[in-house]
């Protein structure tokens, strides 16, 4: 119970720390304007533009970086076991150490690989 509250208070901790980073800054009008884009000449565009950003960068793909987030620390947690493991199973048994460094290569190298795919998957279905 004292590490998933440790843990839980990371996360919030992070999330505080990160939700500054995905503001936007709006421009000298008040209203905004994509990057290269004219700024708008009449209420109608300022009203148009202001909804278009809202409703775009209004969420700023949280999802996206909440998963990626759930993802790194499972691999995090995954890889740190494995590798626990693996060194406890050398201590008691010195004679396989070599298998069992490889068993614990091959299975991180799955667990990143996994991790890639899925930070890949958040990355492609933030829109």
């Amino acid at each position: 119970m004292k590490n998933l509250t440790r843990i839980l208070m990371i996360c919030g901790i992070m999330l505080m720390v990160a939700a500054p980073l995905l503001a936007q800054q709006a421009a000298a009008g008040g209203t905004y304007t994509p990057s290269g884009a004219a700024a708008p000449t009449t209420p109608a565009e300022a009203s148009s533009y202001a909804q278009s950003a809202s409703s775009h960068y209004g969420h700023m793909n949280f999802g996206s970086a909440f998963g990626a987030g759930l993802v790194l620390i499972g691999a995090g947690f995954g890889i740190g076991k494995i590798g626990s493991s693996a060194v406890e199973s050398m201590a008691r048994q010195p004679e396989v150490a070599t298998n069992v460094q490889t068993a614990m290569i091959i299975s991180a190298a799955l667990i990143e690989g996994a991790t890639f795919f899925a930070l890949i998957v958040c990355m492609l279905f933030n829109k």
